[in-house]
């Protein structure tokens, strides 16, 4: 981290999700939508762009196609700025979805390749105890972030917010979706990152809005 020099961009790409099953107003799908007008509001972190917002299906495997065009969508041209002399600019996604159970915001380390849906996603897929990537190995096999949890948990919780650093993201659709963007980010040199945020009811929306401009401007300060 920060050797990418002090002209470099970083190009931030953040989903959330739709409503599911016992969440009919999911605070991640309002949170993402609003995201580019809050931050034009609030002014952006000098060298960071707000890449695509972009609300998911709550759903898996019926889901997993549009995902990797979306996760696609961030690296199409890098093969040029990948071809010259210079390091490419740093690509993060940032994947936010709900825990309607949680009393603060959580930072998942990393995602397991096991799919137990506690109910059926949005596309009617329950799987039981079965791998997300097959090639991967088994249910057991993990994924972890590049970005330094503990770190950007402290600078957080430095600015007041309660967040925790987590290394279980459940096994139903978030950690579903950022199993896969782990293994896409690896693959094509980029970084991940999953939040887990509370329900609107818990920690109001100007507060959590407030969290994700706070998180941008902690990673945008970490990867110069």
């Amino acid at each position: 981290m920060g050797s990418e020099g002090p002209s470099s961009v970083v190009t931030v790409h953040v989903t959330g999700f739709k409503k599911f099953h016992g969440v009919s107003d999911n605070p991640t799908e309002t949170i993402v939508a609003n995201l580019k007008q809050f931050m034009e509001k609030r002014g952006l972190p000098k060298g960071l762009v707000l890449g695509s917002c972009t609300i998911l299906e709550t759903a898996g495997q019926g889901a997993v196609a549009n995902l990797y065009k979306v996760l696609q969508s961030a690296i199409s041209g890098r093969e040029k700025e990948l071809g010259s002399s210079a390091t490419p600019s740093p690509i993060v996604w940032v994947h936010f979805g709900v825990n309607s159970g949680a009393t603060r915001f959580a930072l998942e380390s990393q995602a397991v390749n096991e799919a137990t849906f506690r109910c059926p996603d949005e596309l009617g897929w329950k799987p039981q105890r079965v791998p997300i990537v097959p090639s991967d190995g088994s249910i057991n096999r993990t994924r972890e972030t590049k970005l330094p949890v503990g770190e950007l948990t402290r600078s957080l919780r430095k600015m007041g917010y309660d967040v925790v650093p987590s290394d279980d993201a459940g096994r139903f659709v978030c950690n579903y979706v950022y199993y896969h963007s782990l293994r896409f980010t690896e693959q094509n040199r980029i970084l991940s990152l999953f939040v887990h945020v509370p329900l609107f009811l818990t920690i109001d929306e100007e507060v959590q809005m407030q969290f994700v401009g706070s998180l941008l401007d902690v990673l945008t300060s970490l990867l110069h």
